[in-house]
């Protein structure tokens, strides 16, 4: 009879070798880490900035469009934009349905976004370093298999 612990055991550290899902993870926080720390001057991380630039130019972004097109649950972008709105970059738009509030993009927001380009374009090389060509194909192919 075959040793099923020794079985257990090749497909742990299969797992723990192979692990897509884990790869991805470290990678997010790599990648994440690089424009975060390119950001940290102007007080705002990237995942706020792509909230932003959504709503630059949805330029009246629902939260659900936003929802969809950044792959964020609504919890997580609300917690976002409440500190957005707190910081003056995006402003509240009541609308007919008091459940689902819009918001847009304020001329502080604006501004922070000008003044974060040249930030995020310093960041956007050093990731693109990072991952190389085949990694950017690959990641371009995968994402836009998506339907976002």
């Amino acid at each position: 009879m075959p040793d099923k612990s020794s079985n257990l055991d090749a497909k742990i550290d299969r797992v723990a070798r192979e692990c897509i899902a884990v790869r991805m993870r470290l990678l997010n926080r790599v990648i994440t880490n690089i424009y975060d720390t390119a950001l940290r001057p102007l007080g705002v991380k990237v995942s706020q900035l792509n909230v932003l630039v959504a709503a630059a130019k949805l330029q009246l972004a629902r939260p659900q469009d936003v929802c969809r097109i950044l792959q964020l649950d609504s919890s997580t972008l609300s917690r976002n934009l409440e500190r957005m709105k707190s910081r003056g970059w995006i402003q509240i738009v009541p609308g007919a349905d008091a459940r689902t509030q819009s918001f847009r993009l304020t001329s502080a927001g604006r501004r922070l976004l000008e003044r974060a380009l040249p930030a995020w374009e310093r960041a956007q090389g050093r990731a693109c370093e990072l991952l190389g060509e085949n990694g950017l194909g690959g990641l371009s192919a995968a994402a836009g298999s998506f339907n976002t």
